[in-house]
């Protein structure tokens, strides 16, 4: 009997299917991007989730939760939780799976923990695909879980369509955090290890820091939801205020999924075009011989780049590159 596609066998939730489609993703195979074409009219029907913060807030605990009380009220869910790559092996360190068992039986909930493998901005370059795949695949919620870098974790509001940030209390610097960068992704913020001593002021700081922001009338203001992960408190006020947030953009949805296709788009440009570049413009060797002239000062980088992108284009010939 001849085996039914991987699409299609994605497309029915079979869960060997959805991993060896996301490891074919994972590893860029030109099957990969062949798969995504044929599921990609399939998706848009999963609502994507995704949780942040600092290490030690507890992320793990939390999507693990937040994954029961989905679960609870009838949604299927898909997990990806990107975790550090080792410099040895280029895994996954952490192993967030390890921390989700109690899901592993579980047939309608998929987890999938992945490494950065090098890529900045807390997710791994191929996060966005995977959760398309759970997205053809059925699930109703994916939900996704950042590697933890700190201020820098801002992909995940290009991906997800709420950006959960996370904060435990007695950190010291989580305000400063804030300060620095994260505080402007934050669809909801969740001060999470609410039993510890200090929740409460650590609220009350991000009130404060909300607002000196200023939002017009019938605009979001990011919620402060205190739960207890490891016990489960305060997780289904949480899972309430992301369906209201999700009645409130209702009708701007759409403008927030295109800027994230337009992110999406730009970064696949230019990783195509390097790697064209590459292998059809630059000659073996070539790539490190501009660099070192640049480390030489013989050449800037500007010059060199607007030489190869001439030859890229078509408009000069190889000769384009300026010679010593």
């Amino acid at each position: 009997m001849t085996q039914a596609p991987l699409s299609d066998r994605v497309r029915q939730g079979d869960p060997r299917a959805i991993a060896r489609a996301i490891s074919l993703i994972e590893d860029e195979a030109p099957d990969g991007a062949e798969l995504v074409r044929r599921l990609f009219a399939d998706t848009g029907k999963a609502y994507l989730v995704g949780v942040t913060g600092p290490p030690g807030a507890g992320k793990s605990t939390l999507v693990d939760r937040m994954t029961t009380e989905f679960r609870r009220g009838g949604a299927t869910v898909g997990v990806v939780a990107v975790d550090p790559t080792s410099p040895f092996s280029g895994g996954a360190i952490l192993g967030d799976r390890v921390r989700m068992q109690g899901h592993a039986g579980d047939p309608d909930v998929f987890i999938r923990s992945m490494a950065t493998r090098g890529h900045l901005g807390g997710l791994a370059r191929a996060t966005s695909e995977v959760a398309l795949v759970f997205d053809a695949a059925g699930k109703d919620i994916v939900l996704i879980e950042t590697v933890g870098v700190g201020q820098d974790e801002i992909d995940i509001v290009r991906t997800a369509d709420v950006s959960i940030v996370t904060i435990v209390p007695g950190a010291g610097d989580e305000v400063q955090a804030l300060k620095a960068g994260i505080m402007e992704i934050a669809d909801i913020f969740v001060v999470n290890k609410a039993d510890r001593e200090g929740a409460d002021r650590t609220v009350a700081s991000i009130d404060a820091l909300l607002s000196l922001q200023h939002f017009a009338e019938g605009e979001w203001r990011p919620p402060i939801v205190k739960t207890e992960a490891t016990t489960g408190r305060g997780v289904p006020e949480l899972l309430e205020a992301i369906e209201r947030f999700r009645a409130h953009t209702a009708e701007t949805q759409g403008s927030r999924r295109q800027a994230r296709a337009e992110w999406r788009v730009r970064e696949l440009l230019g990783q195509r075009f390097l790697r064209h570049v590459e292998r059809h413009v630059l000659a073996e060797g070539e790539f490190e011989q501009v660099l070192g002239r640049i480390a030489n000062r013989e050449i800037d980088p500007y010059t060199a780049v607007d030489g190869i992108l001439a030859r890229a284009v078509g408009e000069h010939s190889r000769e384009s590159v300026p010679e010593e």
